[in-house]
């Protein structure tokens, strides 16, 4: 139905998004990144930024971080010229997080730097502002030690992480902190503990689905394991939460 809207109105650059979306849940990639610079090179000043990421969340589905950061890039510059420097630091973790689940977590370090100190640009902030963004920062370089085997490194951050959270100024963020411990976890070889502590995050989240599929595998429990990797293809999102989740999980239900 995309496709169809999409040939029927070439210029429309709605149309040309949502065919784009939809072609990179199916695991058309080249198909959908036809559309998606089409809707990049269609969108209003106000939806330029949308359609970038939108590019590099498809990149996200395979995992390319060198090709996601051209089009995050882009976002990022734009949001730093109009000096929205809180979304230009979100911008800058979302690319941090691609290349991150994509391997390069050289690239993944500093782009987390860059959103952490971008987002300290911001006039006036206040203090829970700035118990958030340490707390992100903290939770990804405990993520980035735990990639790197540094158990001890990473428990550091977790618990720097823990205590900006028990200031109570950032109540919402406490549901991050188990997908924090049971990241550490998985990677540093706990994968019991690492099932105790992904059963207590975001089972609506397909990304969590598939860690906690994974510290199944790792305990030989192959049965939870293929529920996780089902309930996670129920997500149709268009996000990198999904792109981290859905083509592994279509891999592993092969």
């Amino acid at each position: 139905m995309y496709e169809k809207a999409a040939r029927e109105a070439p210029e429309s650059f709605e149309a040309q998004l949502a065919a784009g979306t939809a072609l990179d849940l199916e695991g058309r990639y080249a198909g959908a990144r036809q559309h998606l610079a089409k809707a990049i090179e269609l969108a209003p000043a106000q939806s330029k930024v949308q359609a970038l990421k939108a590019m590099a969340i498809s990149y996200a589905f395979e995992r390319n971080c060198k090709e996601a950061t051209k089009y995050e890039r882009q976002a990022f510059d734009s949001q730093v010229t109009a000096q929205d420097y809180n979304a230009a630091a979100e911008t800058a973790d979302e690319l941090a997080r691609i290349c991150l689940e994509s391997g390069d977590l050289d690239n993944a370090y500093e782009w987390y730097k860059n959103g952490h100190e971008t987002a300290f640009r911001k006039p006036n902030m206040t203090a829970a502002e700035q118990d958030l963004w340490n707390f992100r920062w903290e939770h990804a370089q405990a993520r980035i030690a735990a990639r790197r085997g540094e158990k001890e490194e990473a428990e550091r951050h977790v618990a720097a992480a823990k205590a900006l959270l028990d200031r109570g100024t950032n109540p919402d963020q406490a549901r991050f902190f188990p997908y924090l411990t049971g990241y550490v976890a998985l990677y540093t070889g706990d994968s019991h503990g690492a099932i105790t502590d992904f059963q207590k995050a975001d089972q609506r989240d397909p990304f969590i689905l598939i860690l906690l599929a994974q510290a199944y595998e790792k305990s030989g429990d192959e049965a939870h394991a293929k529920e996780c990797y089902r309930k996670a293809l129920s997500s149709n999102a268009h996000n990198p939460t999904n792109a981290f989740a859905r083509p592994v999980a279509r891999e592993k239900l092969k």
